[in-house]
């Protein structure tokens, strides 16, 4: 940390009273902070030969002998800027592997095993805690689930203010409806170059959506 930004962080012990020579994760704006100085230090080689978000950081190659060069380059990088990384939190040569709490490889972006077990061992929602709860954790696999927001409008409605929670037969059916569908979801792959992108849209009487495929 710069010199006058230390006695920001200053904080008080029953052994005197302490600053951070380096920036903590736990100030607020630390993890903005350490993101702009990865993206300065790795602009050129963000997605192409590495993404990085925040703290994780992944090499990507298409073959092995680039995967060679990219990880020599990434090397050489991190030597430069004196950073160094955690071998026990390593894996070199994988063909995939968990990054932001999703499966990548190959085939695509894929929602995480465990994950899904988790959601679909949920039991039925009886507070509206509860459903924000539930609904929070299908918010994060949004983008596998087609017709989401029609399909959990029931649930919603419960959301509305002054409304009484009353769980009915429609919202029984909308929860067991994306149990259902995450028996086997959907794996989100990249496109393939020269073929045409195509814009799908579904506008329905409380909702609208869109999806972008091939």
């Amino acid at each position: 940390m710069v010199k006058e930004d230390k006695s920001k962080t200053t904080f008080i012990t029953h052994w005197g009273t302490f600053v951070y020579d380096v920036m903590p994760f736990g100030l607020k704006n630390a993890g903005a902070t350490y993101q702009r100085t990865m993206v300065t230090l790795f602009h050129d080689m963000i997605h192409h030969e590495i993404e990085v978000y925040v703290d994780d950081m992944i090499a990507k190659s298409r073959t092995t002998q680039d995967h060679f060069t990219d990880l020599r380059k990434l090397f050489q990088r991190l030597k430069k800027y004196q950073l160094r990384l955690n071998p026990n939190k390593c894996a070199f040569g994988v063909t995939s592997g968990k990054l932001l709490g999703f499966i990548v490889s190959s085939r695509g972006i894929e929602i995480d095993p465990t994950k899904v077990q988790a959601i679909r061992s949920m039991p039925v929602p009886k507070t509206e805690k509860e459903i924000r709860s539930f609904l929070g954790r299908i918010n994060y696999i949004a983008r596998f689930i087609a017709q989401l927001t029609a399909t959990y409008e029931p649930l919603f409605k419960l959301l509305r203010k002054d409304v009484k929670i009353k769980w009915t037969e429609d919202c029984q059916k909308a929860f067991d409806k994306i149990k259902e569908y995450l028996l086997n979801p959907t794996i989100l792959v990249p496109p393939t170059l020269g073929r045409p992108l195509i814009l799908y849209l579904t506008i329905q009487e409380a909702s609208m959506g869109c999806m972008l495929g091939q």
